[in-house]
């Protein structure tokens, strides 16, 4: 579920006995601060030959990709900030979309996370078996990238914490 930046803490206050957004803020569990953020990855669109070779790609939506990064970065960083400020120096990440896509290694999420030293990196998004790979998972540069699609686990709850 997405919304408005501005109605965070609405919506914090209305399911404050079920649920808490993460969004320009953080959450606590034992002595972890809990920062997120929507985040985004840009997969295209690139323009494929028959052999399946890039042969082109559309600036403009790329254009609006890295708006959308920028944006999303500069959220979690605040969220980095106000943790920080409260004495917090464990963090557990969280995303919608994978810190990567399917061209890259490294992100400016993967980059964020290893700045602050997170101990994982918790996303979805990737839906179906055929997307499971599309982004990093297990140990990488010391930090845990988890998968947490309601269908890459079999719909079992994941253990985050070791």
């Amino acid at each position: 579920m997405f919304w408005d930046v501005k109605k965070t803490e609405r919506l914090n206050e209305e399911y404050k006995d079920s649920l808490f957004f993460l969004q320009n803020n953080f959450a606590v569990y034992e002595d972890y601060a809990l920062v997120g953020t929507k985040g985004y990855t840009f997969e295209g669109p690139f323009y494929l030959d028959r052999w399946g070779n890039i042969t082109g790609w559309d600036e403009e939506k790329e254009e609006q990709a890295k708006k959308l990064v920028t944006r999303e970065m500069t959220r979690l960083r605040e969220s980095f900030r106000q943790a920080e400020n409260a004495g917090y120096r464990k963090f557990i990440m969280f995303l919608h979309y994978p810190p990567t896509n399917i061209l890259e290694e490294t992100s400016p999420f993967t980059e964020i996370a290893a700045e602050y030293g997170v101990t994982a990196v918790v996303y979805s998004h990737c839906h179906g078996e055929s997307r499971f790979g599309d982004s990093i998972r297990g140990e990488f540069q010391g930090i845990r990238y988890m998968l947490v699609s309601g269908d890459f686990l079999n719909f079992h709850p994941a253990c985050i914490i070791i």
